[in-house]
């Protein structure tokens, strides 16, 4: 590190994503603590058969799916988690898609996948946040993949609450018709969704509603295979 370089650190610190403590130079995104206490899935190993995609069973075709991590709401080690959606640290949802790309890409899991699709956010969410996390998330798999994200062929048409208090019946109902496929996609009217693998991601996965109803959506604009990934899955 050059003097000036230096100097910029000392004003500006790059600082762990979950803990807030100031990184090494060696360190990236998180300090060496939680990054080695992030709760990792190794659900890659087997993507066609585990317990994330058994979720969408007889609902929804996944040819595969994995989430990076065990989503656990009151563990110190998914703090991120909350500061991503609900206090504005737009760079951790980037940054945790960057993560995900290398890693998931050393174990092969983008060598099918044409296009990255994030789940998108109904207008009156997303101004309300200042952006949707997921796109975030897929704009940084993308950084490190090539893999182009496709973010405007389906659009949510509306938002009727949080669904962290729901329960599996009420979560469904909360999304049914929430998803619209767009016609008017350069994507889609160019010919590159039809007979194309795409890969929703999402952040956090419960119990798969969301990403049902909008990959239902999507079917409608004949893909060859949809597959998902998750930053974080919460087992039951």
């Amino acid at each position: 590190m050059t003097p000036l370089t230096d100097f910029f650190t000392l004003l500006s610190p790059c600082l762990c994503q979950n803990c807030g403590r100031r990184l090494t130079e060696a360190e990236q995104t998180f300090c060496s603590i939680c990054n080695g206490n992030l709760p990792r899935t190794t659900l890659y190993l087997s993507p066609e058969d585990n317990d994330l995609t058994n979720l969408f069973a007889r609902r929804l075709p996944v040819a595969k799916a994995t989430a990076f991590i065990y989503y656990q709401p009151a563990a110190d080690s998914c703090h991120f988690v909350y500061q991503m959606k609900y206090y504005k640290q737009s760079q951790v949802a980037t940054e945790m898609g960057r993560m995900m790309g290398h890693e998931l890409a050393d174990k092969g899991f983008f060598n099918d996948i044409d296009a990255l699709v994030p789940v998108p956010l109904a207008p009156v969410r997303e101004h309300q946040r200042g952006y949707n996390q997921s796109l975030l998330l897929a704009e940084g798999v993308s950084e490190i993949t090539g893999i182009p994200v496709y973010d405007d062929i389906v659009r949510r048409t509306h938002f009727l609450g949080s669904q962290t208090q729901l329960n599996h019946i009420e979560r469904e109902e909360n999304v049914a018709d929430a998803f619209l496929l767009n016609p008017d996609s350069p994507h889609i009217r160019q010919g590159k969704v039809a007979g194309r693998h795409l890969l929703l991601i999402d952040d956090i996965v419960t119990t798969g509603a969301t990403l049902i109803a909008c990959g239902q959506e999507i079917l409608k604009s004949a893909p060859a295979a949809i597959s998902i990934l998750a930053l974080g899955f919460t087992k039951g």
